[in-house]
């Protein structure tokens, strides 16, 4: 290991750990360079805290750690958990980075051993698209505090990275919700208790659900979003500045209002 000014790593040629960590999983990998390229291979590691940190503080790359890395690595882990329960099998897939950062991926595993889990990213002329699928995606969705008893559905994830600016779809279909405390509010304050009844209980299906936003600094703009289901559907739009303010208009319509005006 060689580290250079500003604590950057210069050159790594071996990295091995075997050690137990707080949540007692195990945890063996050997990062391991090969001429100029990487090897990440393991019988198993707890990625949760990393997942968590990507997912809700959108924390910097772990290869920002090093000084203009450019390298292919080449993944091969067996287990990868992404919570205490959960965990990604048979990881494998490489990733290309230029100047420490990611330039394209290619990853693919099983979420708890049969779900489907791919994550691609490719970039084509400084354009830099990254699709994700996930089968089930509801170990990945809990790290957000809003929403709570998530449950079901596939996971439909894509965005274009361009000059700074990010567009992104999200999609999510046939999946529940046991609680959305956000939701919960808007609906008492409709007196809609009946509806608002369904929140805590079995909970409250939807059969889509669509994100398209568009992010820049600091700022993310939801240019539309909606939620489809038989208790409920909305329709929202409105701009989110990080850790400032949240500004969202739209429409909430209950089912049993639609089935009255049918009637």
């Amino acid at each position: 290991l060689e580290i250079g000014k500003n604590d950057k790593i210069k050159s790594l040629d071996l990295f091995k750990i075997d050690i137990i960590n707080k949540n007692e999983k195990d945890n063996k990998l050997e990062f391991k360079k090969v001429n100029n390229n990487y090897y990440l291979t393991g019988s198993q590691f707890d990625g949760s805290k990393n997942i968590k940190n990507i997912l809700v503080n959108s924390s910097k790359s772990i290869f920002s750690n090093f000084k203009n890395l450019n390298t292919y690595i080449y993944l091969d882990i067996d287990k990868y958990f992404v919570d205490k329960k959960s965990y990604l099998s048979n990881v494998k897939g490489e990733i290309q980075l230029k100047n420490s950062k990611i330039f394209n991926s290619n990853l693919s595993a099983k979420l708890n051993k049969n779900r489907n889990f791919e994550l691609k990213i490719v970039t084509n002329n400084n354009q830099k698209i990254t699709k994700l699928d996930i089968e089930k995606p509801a170990p990945f969705i809990k790290n957000f505090k809003f929403i709570k008893g998530f449950k079901d559905g596939n996971l439909n994830y894509e965005s274009f990275e361009y000059e700074g600016k990010i567009k992104s779809n999200l999609k999510i279909v046939d999946f529940k919700v046991q609680e959305v405390p956000v939701l919960a509010k808007l609906l008492t304050l409709a007196s809609l208790q009946g509806i608002a009844d369904l929140l805590t209980g079995e909970g409250i299906r939807f059969t889509d659900f669509e994100m398209d936003y568009e992010s820049l600094g600091n700022t993310t703009t939801i240019n539309e979003m909606y939620a489809i289901g038989p208790a409920i559907s909305i329709l929202m739009s409105g701009y989110i500045e990080k850790n400032k303010l949240v500004s969202l208009r739209g429409t909430l319509v209950p089912a049993t209002t639609i089935n009255r005006t049918i009637s």
